[in-house]
């Protein structure tokens, strides 16, 4: 019977894909993590158990249907467990690779809290799409009719695409809009390859751009086109730039050279892995080999920038963070990856100066957590007369990112934002002040993760195609 390959728990124990050697990984770009076989899948979907009320679905930001996938998955039905986990999710091998499933579905998998060990969520879903991309099961945008309205997205990171597809699968014309030269904003430039290789993003924009949507690339909201021109062409428009300002430090020396943001690093990097010419990188300004780093912040950029650090030969490289490791907001299992690739983490400090006109050392404060703030996060304070100085040619600033003035930057006048520049939008239509515009992913809600930008991206479409509805039904009138 099918049900006898469920509620493996108790008898079969928790087991990922193979992680490639630390030694082995240190030397590429290539993803970590090997694929399952086919019976390992089945066997480690088999430990679900396919409880009443599935913690792992709720937790999902796109109450992805995981108790059923991972039943199909254990029974063989490989074809089936793809086309359910694609009805609530736009890019499921990508979100299988990055999503911190340490925080969200494994994190509250009710057999992980009877102390079994969660079932292997994330793994399974890569497994099941990546077989469906070489099967060939998942098939080419196909609108059953062309419609007529247009509509225009500025930005193609996973809010953007996710909203595109969708539109266009209900045959709308839709038309892209980015700043850089390959679509995919966050995905493809900022995250490294070791987490998701790019040719599993290019695939999907492949899709798009094959199933009709236009994308127009190195195209600047404000310098190549207004918003204005932008509004006036198209039914609708969505905004969905993320957000890439770079919080910065108040600190003496902060301004010397060797001192870069995350972002400027991560692309860099990311270029060079396209083939790219990078002149910042050439010159050993974005580059880390035979230098000494040190990456200050705590999330996930910042294990993204350590890693790719040691990736490029760096001598030594550290990570200070202000709290300690069990209040850090980057995913654990990032930060067990780095440790064995010789990252060395320098928890409860942070930066209070920089020596040199090129950084030549970091003055750190040593911390203490205090008490709770009103988030509930103890508050770091400083141990006064603890002060002492790491040695660093490399400096990468990864404190998170904050919202560009979009209505000055654009001349926008009634775009209406928060008090933290984020553009203010109706959290379940995504329709900002101004009729027929939407906003959605890390503009609207800041900065966060993937997941949460697809999820966004599939309320805006669902939003956009209700408008464009009621137009048509006025217009008929």
């Amino acid at each position: 019977m099918a049900s006898e390959k469920m509620l493996k728990f108790t008898t079969v124990g928790r087991d990922m894909p193979e992680k490639r050697a630390p030694d082995l990984r240190r030397t590429d770009f290539a993803e970590i993590y090997g694929e399952f076989a086919t019976e390992k899948a089945g066997q480690q979907a088999g430990r679900c158990s396919q409880c009443g009320v599935p913690y792992c679905q709720s937790h999902c930001p796109l109450h992805n249907n995981i108790p059923d996938w991972l039943r199909l998955t254990a029974e063989g039905r490989l074809q089936e467990a793809y086309e359910v986990s694609q009805e609530t999710n736009t890019f499921p091998e990508i979100c299988g690779r990055i999503c911190p499933q340490d925080r969200l579905c494994e994190g509250n998998c009710v057999i992980e809290q009877a102390g079994h060990g969660t079932v292997t969520i994330g793994a399974v879903e890569k497994y099941i799409n990546d077989t469906a991309w070489d099967e060939g099961w998942v098939k080419p945008i196909r609108p059953a009719s062309e419609r007529p309205e247009k509509v225009a997205i500025i930005g193609s990171g996973p809010g953007g695409l996710a909203c595109a597809d969708m539109l266009r699968r209900a045959g709308v014309q839709v038309t892209v809009f980015d700043r850089h030269d390959r679509a995919g904003g966050l995905m493809t430039y900022g995250i490294p390859g070791f987490k998701l290789e790019k040719d599993v993003v290019m695939k999907r924009v492949r899709q798009l751009e094959e199933g009709g949507v236009s994308f127009r690339l190195n195209c600047e909201v404000g310098r190549d086109i207004t918003f204005e021109e932008i509004r006036a062409g198209h039914d609708a428009v969505l905004i969905a730039t993320g957000v890439y300002k770079t919080r910065d430090l108040q600190a003496p020396g902060v301004g010397a050279e060797g001192i870069v943001r995350a972002i400027d690093y991560l692309t860099a990097s990311n270029r060079k892995s396209f083939g790219d010419a990078v002149p910042e990188f050439e010159s050993g300004e974005l580059n880390a080999e035979g230098k000494r780093v040190i990456v200050i912040g705590g999330g996930d950029t910042a294990m993204d920038c350590v890693r790719t650090a040691v990736r490029q030969g760096a001598t030594s490289v550290k990570c200070l963070y202000r709290r300690d490791r069990e209040n850090m907001p980057g995913s654990q299992r990032e930060v067990s990856n780095a440790e064995e690739e010789g990252v060395d983490f320098v928890w409860l400090s942070a930066p209070k100066g920089f020596s040199g006109n090129r950084v030549e050392g970091v003055v750190v404060s040593k911390m203490r957590l205090g008490q709770p703030d009103a988030t509930g996060r103890q508050v770091p304070e400083v141990i006064e007369g603890a002060d002492y100085t790491e040695q660093a040619d490399l400096v990468i600033k990864a404190l998170g990112f904050e919202p560009e003035d979009l209505p000055k930057l654009w001349g926008v006048e009634g775009l209406d934002v928060t008090r933290w520049g984020t553009v203010l939008a109706d959290f379940q239509t995504h329709e900002t002040s101004l009729q027929g515009v939407y906003a959605c992913g890390d503009i609207q809600r800041g900065a966060s993760l993937v997941v949460w930008a697809i999820r966004d991206g599939r309320e805006a479409a669902q939003a956009i195609l209700a408008q464009l509805a009621g137009s048509a039904a006025v217009a008929a009138e």
